[in-house]
């Protein structure tokens, strides 16, 4: 491999190659049994089917008395009908003997219908007194109760694979008594974040030396598609060490934040080349141009170039939709996207992909003024982005454009 250190690239590779690239060698990742309390948000990796009937009783659907439908015809205010009261039917804690003609059962929503009742007539219709139910209503047979199997059959096949799971997934999955379920494995990532300039995170800023923000967006981004980060550290710029952690056995994907690009203290797209494979490295958008990617056994490597904005930029388009291909989600960007026209225009290059943050302004998008990678405060100014394709050449006053919103949820204030 030509080492570009101090020399630059000689040719960059489109992003809609190294998208393909990645999406055609990217499977999902093999099940794991996950428990049932911890398994919301989690992707369904297998179809699931019933083994039981919800409800697998007949159950009051309300508050009232559980009859035989047929003792109640004719009922009404100027003729009610009076039946014997023969006990209670409690959710847990069923009526233990049948209901025969004349009688009738106290019973509370939810609770098994007794034998020989085939109906519940609500108690607003209905008056108890000395061990006699006076009915001002009749009701037909099954009327209002939940029949066997009436939310969920034996045998149905309530969830699909690929499902990410929500909060009523997962409680419906609990009613047909799983106890286990079976996601697929979140893929675990490894940050290895390299520069003898960087402080931890939560330290304060001191003569030259800056605070490592990379792995603190890294992190959020990383929860934020499904993936599990490993621990990790700062490292300096000591290619055995940068070669250790690149090697870590327990990863799906490393991330490099930093040291990826042409400097002289840039050991890792050296290291990539020499334990595995580096396929890419430089590609044709801004910002985000030294971004690399590789191969190091089974691990998936991204190059992130140390300045924030293109780190972040470069995660979105490569390394995000890889995690999420991996833990069996969809590889498109995880945004809400609104369309708008542009307050002024936007100027490109045809032949590379631009990354532009924009604000949101009287239902216009406004470009950032900024265009600096290191500039990390114009994504918090930014409401989103807009994705310039290679084929145009900028974007004019007034074009509406499509904005992928950096919140998750409107209403979130600026």
């Amino acid at each position: 491999m030509r080492d570009v250190r101090m020399r630059g690239f000689a040719e960059r590779t489109d992003v809609e190659e190294v998208e393909a690239r990645l999406a055609a060698a990217t499977s999902v990742l093999e099940p794991v049994q996950v428990p049932i309390l911890e398994a919301a948000g989690r992707v369904l990796a297998s179809d699931c089917t019933a083994a039981v009937d919800v409800p697998s009783f007949p159950r009051a659907a309300m508050d009232g008395y559980a009859v035989r439908g047929a003792d109640t015809f004719g009922a009404s205010d100027y003729g009610p009908i009076e039946l014997s009261l023969e006990g209670q039917a409690l959710p847990g804690a069923p009526f233990a003997g049948q209901v025969e003609s004349g009688q009738a059962v106290r019973i509370m929503t939810g609770a098994p219908v007794p034998a020989g009742a085939d109906a519940v007539v609500m108690a607003e219709v209905c008056q108890e007194e000395a061990g006699r139910v006076t009915l001002r209503d009749a009701v037909a047979p099954k009327k209002n109760v939940g029949a066997i199997g009436e939310d969920i059959r034996q045998g149905d096949r309530v969830l699909r694979a690929g499902r990410r799971l929500r909060a009523q997934d997962v409680g419906l999955l609990a009613s047909i008594g799983v106890a286990r379920v079976p996601c697929v494995r979140r893929p675990r990532v490894q940050l290895v974040v390299t520069g003898d300039e960087l402080l931890p995170a939560g330290e304060a800023p001191v003569g030259a030396r800056i605070v490592d923000s990379n792995s603190v967006v890294l992190r959020a981004l990383v929860a934020r598609d499904g993936g599990e980060l490993l621990p990790f550290e700062i490292l300096p710029d000591v290619p055995e060490r940068i070669a250790e952690a690149l090697q870590g056995p327990d990863a799906d994907v490393v991330l490099v934040s930093g040291g990826s690009s042409v400097g002289q203290e840039d050991h890792a797209p050296r290291l990539v080349a020499e334990l595995g494979s580096l396929d890419v490295h430089g590609v044709s958008m801004r910002p985000s141009s030294p971004a690399g990617v590789g191969r190091i056994g089974s691990r998936v490597v991204f190059l992130l170039p140390g300045n924030p904005v293109s780190c972040l930029c470069a995660y979105e388009f490569f390394a995000g939709p890889t995690i999420r291909q991996l833990g069996g989600r969809s590889r498109t960007w995880p945004h809400r996207r609104v369309t708008c026209p542009l307050a002024r225009k936007i100027a490109s290059a045809v032949g590379r992909t631009d990354y532009v943050r924009v604000a949101l302004e009287n239902g216009h998008a406004v470009p950032l003024a900024t265009s600096g990678a290191s500039i990390l405060s114009s994504t918090v100014r930014a409401d989103g982005c807009v994705i310039v394709p290679r084929e145009l050449e900028g974007m004019p006053e007034g074009a509406r454009v499509e904005v992928l919103l950096y919140d998750e949820e409107p209403g979130v204030a600026p």
